[in-house]
Formats: structure tokens, C-alpha cells, sequence
């Protein structure tokens, strides 16, 4: 009962879970404003707020936490394999059994989750949280978020000829180097200039890195709603992506923790793998999922389950980080 009230207790403070909701119902209510050739020009507003992102990503990533978290390589290679093997692994197991009563956009969306990097504030929050190895989540999560830019469209564009949806490789990693690297270079090439004034206003660069997520989650639900996103499909859909997000989240949380003990980690390090591991970015997600797709008619169903992953995973690895961090040692 006591976890069930640390649950909701951190439903009723999230005022970011809130934040998607109202999107969510705004592009419910007006999906012409914020559609593609709406009155909000929304491809234009969303790369200049993702190329933004990223910049301010840059300047606050410390090369210096990068080199200390180097010298752990099993760490490294447990979180990566989970991260862009053992995901999509499960995406076929899921697609193998269930996949015949899975609307295919909505099957789409759970190989795009698996495709996806680690999370980076999240996971290095969580393992701090928890008195884990906190190099070696940075250095875990920043590295995963470079190597998706070529990983997810590679293996969504592999993956998803299996639903008949074949994607340019090539032409999308351009497109994610121009949007998501380039800045992120540009911010670590300013950060001896612009890294103080970074550090002075982080609480308000934070708060804009969420403003654009609502942003992009608003215009990508905009286009499904006019696509008929809740008319062709309704409340069913909703509970096979959350009941899907949830399975998904214990079946990793579960190998993780397994794959970590195996290898005789010790529990530092046992932490970061579990939290980077099992960790899925919404915030590199949406704008490779904007990029990735373009104006794809169902593009809101398609990241549905990557939003639900997303909360989920913050609600339960926020209990599990209570419970390493209560610990004796």
C-alpha cells in the first residue's frame, strides 16, 4: 500500500504528466492550428525549439564527467546491448505474439520505443537518487543519445519493413546530425563562453526543454487527430499501449537487474545499469520521432507508447531509487 501511495502522490506533483495530458486535449480541441500547414507553421517551430534543445544539452554536458565514467566498459556494454538489442529483441517477441491484434501503427510505435536512446536526465537523476555509480550513468546515457542517431533510424528502417513501412536510412541520420548533433558539438565548443551563464539559469533552460516536448507532442497529435486518431481507434488502442508500456517496463526492469548480478556488478554500478538500461528518452524520442516520420498522418499513435513508457518508468524506478538509496552502506 505504501507504493501505491508513493504512485500517486508523485501523479498528483508531476506537473509534466499534466503538461502532456493538456496537449493531448488542446489538439483534441483545435487539431487545425497546430497541424502540418497550420496557422503555427509547426515543422518550422519544431526544429528551430529541437535544434535549441540540443545546443542547451551541449552547454551543460561536462567532458570532464565523460572521462571519469570511461574506465567502467562492462557497465557500458551491458547498458548499450540492453539498450539497442535487447529492446528491439523483445519488439519481435512482442510482434511474433501479438502482433496480428496490434493496429500497425500502433506496433510501429512499440519497435520505435525499443529503437529509441537511454534517457539522459533521468537516469543520471534516478542513479544519483539512489547512491549509484553517477559517472557511469552520464557517461551511459550521453553516449546512447549519440549513438541513436544512427542506431533508431537504422533499426526502424530495418525493423519496420516487416510492417511495409520502409524508411530512408541515410537521409534521416543527415537530418538527425544537422538537428541533434550539430548543436550538441556547438554547445560543447561554447561551454567555455556560455557554460557559467548556463549553470546560473539551468532551473529555466530546463523548464524550455519540457516546453518543447509539450510543443512537439501537441503538433504530432494534431496531424492524428485530424488522421482520425481517436475516432478510427478509441479507448482499446489506449489500453493495449499502456498495458504493453507496462509489461515492457517489468520485463526489462526484471533482465537488467538479473544481467547486472550475473556479471557480479557491484551495487553502484548494479544502479546505473538498471536505471540506463531500462531507461527510454522522451525528450531525444519525440523530435527523432518528428524527423523520422515527418508528417506521418498517425505520428501521435506512434509515440503514444513511448509516452506512456515515459511516465511509467519515472513513477516505479523513482520507488526503486527510494529503495537502493534506503540501503545500509
Amino acid at each position: 500500500m505504501r507504493v501505491v501511495a508513493r504512485v500517486l502522490q508523485r501523479l498528483a506533483r508531476d506537473r509534466f504528466l499534466a503538461g502532456m495530458v493538456a496537449a493531448v486535449a488542446l489538439a483534441a480541441l483545435f487539431p487545425d492550428f497546430g497541424s502540418s500547414g497550420g496557422a503555427m507553421h509547426a515543422d518550422v517551430v519544431v526544429n528551430v525549439g529541437i535544434f535549441l534543445v540540443f545546443f542547451l544539452h551541449g552547454l551543460g554536458l561536462s567532458p570532464g564527467s565523460m572521462r571519469a565514467g570511461l574506465t567502467r566498459w562492462r557497465l557500458h556494454v551491458l547498458v548499450q546491448t540492453f539498450t539497442f538489442v535487447v529492446f528491439p529483441v523483445l519488439w519481435l517477441v512482442l510482434d511474433a505474439v501479438a502482433g496480428r491484434w496490434l493496429p500497425a501503427d500502433l506496433s510501429l510505435g512499440f519497435l520505435y520505443l525499443c529503437a529509441v536512446p537511454s534517457a539522459i536526465s533521468s537516469s543520471v537523476t534516478l542513479t544519483g537518487i539512489a547512491r549509484g555509480n553517477v559517472a557511469g550513468a552520464i557517461f551511459n546515457a550521453s553516449l546512447s543519445s549519440l549513438l541513436g542517431v544512427v542506431l533508431t533510424p537504422l533499426l526502424v528502417g530495418l525493423l519496420a519493413r516487416t510492417t511495409g513501412q520502409a524508411l530512408s536510412w541515410a537521409d534521416t541520420a543527415l537530418k538527425l546530425a544537422a538537428l541533434l548533433v550539430l548543436p550538441l558539438v556547438l554547445g560543447q565548443v561554447l561551454r567555455p563562453l556560455l557554460g557559467g551563464w548556463f549553470a546560473r539559469y539551468k532551473a529555466y533552460t530546463n523548464g524550455f526543454d519540457r516546453l518543447v516536448i509539450l510543443v512537439l507532442v501537441y503538433a504530432s497529435f494534431c496531424d492524428s487527430v485530424e488522421a482520425g486518431l481517436f475516432t478510427r481507434y478509441g479507448g482499446a488502442v489506449l489500453a493495449m499501449a499502456l498495458g504493453g508500456a507496462a509489461l515492457l517496463l517489468a520485463v526489462v526492469l526484471w533482465l537488467t537487474t538479473r544481467a547486472a548480478r550475473w556479471a557480479r556488478f557491484n551495487t553502484e554500478d548494479e544502479i546505473a545499469a538498471v536505471f540506463c538500461g531500462s531507461k527510454k528518452t522522451l525528450a531525444s524520442g519525440v523530435p527523432i520521432a518528428r524527423l523520422l516520420f515527418g508528417a506521418h498522418p498517425a505520428l501521435g499513435l506512434i509515440v503514444l507508447p513511448l509516452m506512456f513508457y515515459h511516465q511509467l518508468q519515472l513513477i516505479v524506478c523513482s520507488v526503486l531509487a527510494e529503495r537502493y538509496a534506503a540501503r545500509s552502506g
